[in-house]
């Protein structure tokens, strides 16, 4: 079934549209989130709350504004940052190892192949080193754009200047 047909009937509320955009973007989906949260479980748990987000909230998508598949990944991020700022989160990673740290901290390029389903990190890789560097934090790891500022040591208003141009480069490679 081709991808525009699909989403109408999501958006429609057809089951097996449902689950066919579920098995096409899942893996996807939980990469992104697993980037964010780093632990599996909840990666996989995150994803299908975003499904069911996705599903209630399907008459919001406008595929004017953009890609389902973007529209999805979206909710995913902001579903997986809410997670991490959420107080039982917080708790339950005071003891967590510190190598899963070290490695969000220390490995820029580390789109994993979870994230990477849809290639995206072939576009990604393309980009200058800076618009690479934003991009990874903003949107594969779960920074704020005052994190990404204080990480880069970048004025707040050029991280969001190249994080709109850079996205806009990714949108001219994609078409």
């Amino acid at each position: 079934m081709q991808l525009e047909s699909l989403v109408k009937n999501f958006k429609n509320k057809d089951v097996k549209a449902f689950e066919s955009l579920y098995e096409m973007y899942k893996q996807s989906v939980t990469g992104v989130v697993y980037n964010i949260v780093r632990d599996q479980t909840i990666a996989e748990e995150i994803t299908q709350d975003v499904f069911i987000k996705a599903w209630n909230n399907a008459s919001t998508y406008s595929e004017k504004k953009g890609r389902f598949f973007t529209w999805i990944i979206n909710i995913a991020r902001n579903a997986a940052i809410d997670k991490t700022r959420s107080k039982n989160f917080k708790n339950s990673s005071k003891n967590l190892d510190a190598e899963i740290f070290v490695d969000i901290l220390e490995n820029h390029d580390n789109l994993d192949s979870k994230t990477d389903a849809i290639g995206i990190k072939n576009f990604v890789n393309k980009l200058k080193d800076t618009c690479i560097k934003v991009i990874e934090l903003l949107y594969f790891k779960g920074f704020t754009q005052k994190e990404v500022s204080e990480s880069l040591k970048m004025p707040l208003g050029t991280v969001k200047t190249r994080s709109r141009n850079c996205i806009n480069e990714l949108r001219l490679m994609l078409k």
